[in-house]
């Protein structure tokens, strides 16, 4: 009697799956995997499950102690993540990682700002404290670009300090945002729509001046003095694709979604180069499915829209790996409108014939899922599937409309981590609180929650 296709998957699924026992060496096949690749990208079907940050962590660990990965670059603002990585290298009055973490108070303030990311950056200015090479020393970066004002002010701190004549210039050209009393989203919507000439010109001009100026400002320089050059530099950079992306941004989902992961494909680009000076850097990438999945395998790719993981595959082909986490039920910190509190809620049972319901039927609590090559599961998984995405908004009530989308799995991740049933991570304040505090820039993921 012919076997169903349903029986066939399933059977592809568990003849491939390893299983994820909390053992040392647990994720060896993925190391194999990964072999002498330079990025690793390491995704989450939401933005506030526990295990998603654990896991990710706790392979990180291994990819610095193990494999000499020198970066953890995230999907956070770059001013922010950089307080971090000061801190993390013992260059800052930060009493401890909880206060490094205080940048983090935009909504949603729990995706940074929680109890295993504060562990994992713990760990990480331990780690560093003992090494006596400096050059040996990891470092925590934010790859996003919602940080309009905030990177303004970085860019004429540093000029300040170190050209006054330069930063008057950079503060007249910046003062064409000061009609908009600080207010990112202001901006967004007197610029897109043309009720207000655009600062796209003064933001140009002042990177261009700052690129010109690269090379003579660093010579001879000591290596600290040579990263907060940098630093200032990746702030100008962002400064000038924000503006782009809240001038775009209410022109469609599109333009804005592919500004915003050009942006972050970027900076990764230059935090390559930076760290590249004495060999080759190897870098972790932490941000959402929907941000390191290559898009090509997805709807999003249909109408138009790439990804940071698709951006990486081509500049880096081999020397990329994309990993991506699923889960089938559990709880999950998300809030059900822009600016809302943090609410802990029930994640819904997936879908039927979904990815995430084929996995849970491999009765398999954890496991890894390699998709390179012609392994069963690679085989059995080629058809395109629903696959759940939850941001930093989760609407149970509309779970299919606001949370699936089509994928095919093995082109879209070279593996993935299923975790069949997850539970909330821990924000550092309090759940079912506001989890914002006033600020001038947009949340984190506006406008699409991923």
């Amino acid at each position: 009697m012919a076997r169903s296709v349903d029986t066939i998957v399933d059977e592809a699924i568990s003849e491939s799956a390893h299983r994820l026992q909390g053992a040392g060496d647990d994720y060896e096949p993925l190391f194999r995997l990964i072999g002498n690749a330079r990025f690793v990208l390491l995704g989450e079907a939401t933005h506030g499950t526990h295990e998603f940050y654990a896991e990710r962590a706790r392979i990180t660990r291994a990819l610095i102690e193990r494999f000499g990965f020198s970066a953890v670059a995230v999907e956070a603002d770059w001013p922010d993540a950089y307080r971090v990585n000061r801190y993390i290298r013992g260059q800052t009055d930060d009493r401890n990682g909880r206060d490094a973490l205080g940048g983090f108070m935009r909504f949603p303030t729990w995706m940074w700002r929680n109890a295993e990311v504060l562990t994992f950056i713990e760990w990480l200015r331990s780690r560093n404290d003992d090494l006596r090479d400096p050059g040996g020393k990891a470092g925590f970066y934010g790859l996003d670009l919602y940080s309009l004002y905030t990177s303004i002010d970085a860019v004429l701190r540093y000029l300040q300090h170190t050209d006054p004549e330069a930063a008057r210039r950079a503060r007249a050209r910046y003062a064409c945002f000061d009609h908009f009393d600080r207010d990112s989203e202001r901006y967004a919507y007197a610029a897109g729509f043309g009720a207000s000439q655009s600062c796209e010109d003064e933001v140009v001009a002042q990177l261009a001046e700052m690129q010109r100026r690269g090379v003579s400002a660093t010579e001879g320089r000591a290596a600290a003095a040579t990263d907060e050059h940098f630093y200032a530099m990746q702030n100008a950079r962002l400064v000038k694709n924000a503006e782009e992306y809240y001038r775009t941004m209410f022109r469609g989902r599109v333009s804005s979604w592919n500004l915003r992961d050009r942006h972050m494909a970027q900076t990764l680009e230059a935090l390559d180069a930076h760290l590249s000076r004495d060999s080759p850097a190897k870098i972790v990438v932490w941000e959402h499915n929907s941000h390191i999945g290559d898009a090509r395998a997805t709807q999003m790719g249909a109408i138009g829209e790439w990804t940071l993981g698709q951006l990486v595959r081509e500049r880096y082909d081999a020397e990329s790996v994309l990993v991506g986490f699923t889960t089938h039920h559990g709880t999950v910190i998300a809030a059900s409108d822009w600016g809302g509190p943090a609410l802990r809620k029930r994640v819904r049972p997936a879908l039927p014939d979904s990815y995430e319901d084929l996995f849970h039927r491999a009765a398999i609590d954890r496991f890894l899922l390699p998709l390179r090559g012609d392994n069963p599961a690679t085989c059995g998984l080629r058809a395109a599937r629903l696959e759940r995405a939850i941001g930093v908004i989760y609407l149970p009530e509309t779970e299919r409309a606001s949370h699936y989308f089509d994928a095919t799995l093995p082109r879209q991740f070279d593996a993935v981590i299923h975790c069949d049933e997850t539970s909330a991570l821990e924000p550092l304040e309090a759940v079912d609180k506001p989890a914002s505090v006033p600020s001038d820039e947009a949340p984190e993921a506006y406008p699409t929650g991923l």
